[in-house]
């Protein structure tokens, strides 16, 4: 029987260098490792959430996915919404070890997020690849925690911009098919053995203009690189923080609707709610959620205030938001890094 990876029309041997720049280290070249490496450099990502975490009614107290080990010192990368917020993150290897783990890290704009074993993994990290050469048919490989069971061939689909109705926008995001279960943190492989992206999403439409395919949406790794020195001396980006309202919308018929306002967020204190219909930001017509966020960000750094023009059933009402920044408004627990 062939295995994903030869099904996939990757390449076989996979050849994996153990050369990575990381937070200003590099480590020593090994010889080439195949899928056994691969492997071993996938784990099994847990964390705990207290209740009273913002994000805890939305994404739960009780979190599971991968994480793929980038360096010799234990720094993990995984999807970011399996430990924002989280008190306490373990890490399970291929072996059945169970290593507690804190958090390092987590950017909202990418949706990356990072954690470190607080012991030595014993695992050689995974070689870095260039997310930008992985184009449409590309064969891939996905894997997922859990071993060789967890190892899926498939090809990227489209590259294009993802917009999330929770205020998230991913220039270049990967998109393939078929789909794999366990996404959430998956590793992206492309057929030079390398990572290529981190997984975030199962979606009904792989393919261009909300064409119907069922597939996985990835965060390429050319993402990571900017953000990565901040993250592990600060625990987030040092950039601007773009203003953000704390409201969740989707396109409908045309327009864009008001589905959720987060609790104690700037939206909830202006008075908009579920069921609004976002007409104008700054006086400028939206009717989707790249309009809407495009302009949002184009108003000025987090507290500025928003001017929003809103249908709340047949009146149409002005509205002004104060904006705040997300990772402001996140709760820290366990030990994240927060810059001074």
């Amino acid at each position: 029987m062939p295995t994903a990876l030869e099904a996939s029309g990757a390449l076989l041997p996979l050849v994996v260098p153990r050369t990575f720049r990381c937070a200003g280290r590099v480590t020593p070249d090994a010889p080439p490792v195949g899928l056994a490496a691969i492997l071993a450099a996938v784990l099994t990502i847990s964390a705990h959430v207290p209740s009273s975490a913002r994000t805890a009614e939305a994404l739960g107290t009780q979190r599971e996915g991968t994480g793929i080990v980038i360096d010799e010192d234990g720094l993990v990368l995984t999807i970011g919404y399996l430990i924002v917020e989280a008190e306490t993150v373990s890490l399970l290897t291929g072996h059945g070890v169970r290593v507690p783990a804190h958090v390092v890290g987590y950017d909202h704009e990418t949706g990356f997020g990072l954690v470190r074993a607080n012991r030595p993994l014993d695992v050689a990290p995974l070689a870095i690849g260039d997310s930008d050469l992985l184009l449409r048919r590309e064969p891939v490989v996905l894997v997922s925690a859990g071993g060789p069971g967890a190892v899926t061939g498939g090809h990227v689909v489209s590259r294009r911009e993802f917009a999330g109705y929770w205020e998230y926008l991913l220039p270049n995001a990967i998109f393939t098919t078929p789909p794999h279960d366990n996404w959430a943190g998956a590793a992206l492989i492309g057929r030079d053995g390398k990572l290529a992206g981190v997984g975030s999403l199962m979606v009904n439409n792989a393919l261009p203009e909300d064409r119907p395919l069922p597939g996985n949406m990835f965060v390429p790794i050319s993402a990571l690189a900017p953000v990565l020195g901040d993250l592990v001396a600060h625990g987030r980006p040092l950039r601007r923080q773009r203003p953000w309202l704390g409201l969740f919308a989707a396109e409908s018929l045309g327009r864009l609707v008001v589905t959720r306002v987060s609790p104690d967020a700037p939206a909830e204190a202006a008075g908009v709610r579920a069921g609004d219909v976002v007409l104008s930001v700054g006086g400028a017509p939206v009717n989707s959620l790249r309009e809407f966020l495009r302009r949002l960000w184009s108003m000025g750094d987090a507290g500025v205030d928003v001017q929003l023009s809103v249908l709340s059933e047949t009146a149409v009402r002005e509205v002004t938001v104060r904006s705040g920044s997300r990772l402001d408004y996140l709760q820290t627990f366990g030990r994240t890094a927060r810059p001074s």
